[in-house]
């Protein structure tokens, strides 16, 4: 009989088997049950995914095993992939044959995609928790609680080399592409040394860890880290901003990730609602996805003080920027230093360096192992990089004369709602299947709560008979995650080109921005 090696969660298992490990909405588990689960679901996992590149499938639900399934994949070696429940069925499909998945987890919420594709043939097994499994459900449908518990009868697997979790981007070619988190970057062969090196890149500080966003990204699974170094981790299943402030006083919370949205609507309760609760014990809550309105970082800061770090880069690079509130009181605006082992570089339209202050394409230069890769695409990985080992994520900007670095805009039209990252050309591609849109054109426009929201200039096939936001409406929900869809539709005439006949996103977004569209700070 062997035995997954888990570090210091074996360690809090032997001497603290009783003290709370993980809580979500349905449940409090302890140190000897996060270790069973871990045991045993990595023993499952492993007996599907004989082949080593296949990989689970996780559809990111807020919920406990979301986290124990890729902590145990990935310590088993068995690949996880985090994948949206929010994708329709062609979606999901392009990912699980991209990724080679063969088994799903999925919760209430991806429960009915999961298992469309489990009668479709794309996977074997769809294992379900926080929801009943119907009389009428596939063969090949478990709960949790049942493979938790047939595995545990067998508990017999051989350790493969850790794989790290993978989580799928879009770019503007409008298909998502997969690129795995970029926790440990030092080649390792073994578990053990898989925590050894995550114990010494520890993220949060010591303590528990509360998890606000949704566990379909790259930021909010930083909880999978923090677990597996034997920290508390508390699931919020939705984000409710008078809930998240009872739970950081109930559990002494010294951490999170959160989003400026977050922020917004934490600053938006009742003073007297907020004063209620003691929120000392936080050290480190760290932000990214979308710039935070100076305003509210300040008034952040002065509420609960000096505790913030937000960081800079993408789920493809990991963090290349980061910078602690006092920096960012004496450099409002900057989105930080770059970070070792990186090097920024500003670049003209020809390539050249620019000196400080002058604005042009943030580019990072990477050490050999330390790039951008996609998987499985050789073409966009390369489209990532300007010269050879020198890589952009499309933002421009300029460094000030301390390294200081602030994006000011995007070469790419990506929009980020909410601190979700939007790809304007998925639904544009899907609007223009629609017989009666001639052109269409996705543009990111201001929003008071989510920070930017998704509206579609259409050119109608017939401009006496445009189609009705319904019917558009209806169109995308059948062919994409509801996320994606454009809320906000405008028609007009005629879209403006370039002498390229590229459409100027440009001039669309201007009316809409007053002086310009930026996400620096």
């Amino acid at each position: 009989m062997s035995s997954l090696p888990l570090g210091p969660i074996t360690d809090r298992a032997a001497s603290q088997p009783s003290v709370i490990a993980l809580v979500d909405d349905e449940a409090v588990r302890t140190w000897s049950q996060v270790a069973h689960e871990l045991q045993s679901s990595a023993a499952a996992m492993l007996a599907d995914a004989p082949d080593p590149d296949s990989r689970w499938g996780v559809l990111g639900d807020n919920a406990a095993p979301t986290l124990l399934a890729h902590a145990a994949g990935l310590l088993v070696g068995v690949g996880t992939v985090a994948i949206s429940r929010q994708l329709t069925l062609r979606e999901l499909a392009d990912q699980i044959d991209d990724a080679g998945i063969v088994g799903l987890v999925a919760g209430a919420g991806g429960a009915a995609v999961a298992i469309e594709a489990l009668a479709a043939g794309l996977v074997a097994t769809v294992v379900l928790h926080s929801c009943e499994v119907s009389t009428g459900a596939p063969e090949g449908v478990v709960t949790w609680d049942a493979w938790i518990a047939a595995s545990s009868k067998t508990h017999e697997f051989q350790v493969r080399p850790p794989r790290p979790v993978m989580v799928y981007t879009s770019g503007t070619t409008g298909r998502a592409r997969g690129t795995e988190t970029r926790w440990v970057l030092t080649p390792v062969e073994t578990s053990d040394d898989y925590l050894r090196v995550l114990r010494e890149r520890a993220q949060f500080p010591s303590g528990a860890h509360i998890v606000v966003g949704p566990l379909q990204h790259n930021g909010p699974l930083a909880a999978v880290r923090h677990l597996l170094l034997g920290e508390t981790v508390i699931i919020m299943g939705r984000f409710d901003a008078a809930r998240a402030l009872a739970l950081i006083d109930e559990y002494d919370v010294c951490s999170s990730v959160m989003v400026p949205t977050h922020f917004q609507r934490m600053l938006a309760l009742d003073p007297e609602i907020r004063a209620q609760h003691h929120l000392g014990s936080i050290a480190m809550i760290a932000h990214t996805g979308s710039a935070c309105p100076p305003d509210v970082k300040r008034a952040m800061i002065d509420w609960l003080g000096p505790v913030f770090t937000e960081s800079y880069g993408g789920s493809e690079s990991g963090t290349l920027c980061r910078i602690h509130s006092t920096e960012w009181l004496a450099h409002p605006g900057s989105v930080g230093r770059v970070v070792e082992p990186y090097r920024i570089l500003v670049l003209d339209e020809q390539g050249a360096e620019l000196p400080a202050g002058e604005q042009g394409l943030l580019a990072f230069e990477a050490p050999e192992g330390h790039g951008i890769r996609y998987h499985r695409d050789e073409e966009k990985t390369q489209k990532a990089y300007v010269r050879p080992g020198v890589f952009t994520l499309g933002d421009v900007g300029h460094v000030d004369e301390d390294g200081f670095i602030f994006v000011t805009d995007r070469v790419s039209d990506m929009v980020v709602s909410g601190g979700v990252n939007l790809y304007p050309s998925e639904s544009e591609q899907v609007l223009l299947e629609h017989p009666s849109v001639l052109d269409v054109a996705v543009i990111g426009v201001p929003h008071p709560d989510l920070g930017e929201q998704l509206l579609a200039l259409v050119v109608p096939a017939e401009q006496s008979a445009p189609p009705t936001l319904a019917e558009l409406d209806a169109w995308c929900r059948e062919r994409l995650g509801g996320y994606k869809i454009p809320r906000l539709v405008e028609f007009i005439d005629v879209l403006p080109r370039n002498e390229m006949q590229k459409v100027d996103k440009l001039a669309l977004r201007r009316p809409y921005w007053g002086e310009g569209r930026t996400i620096g700070g």
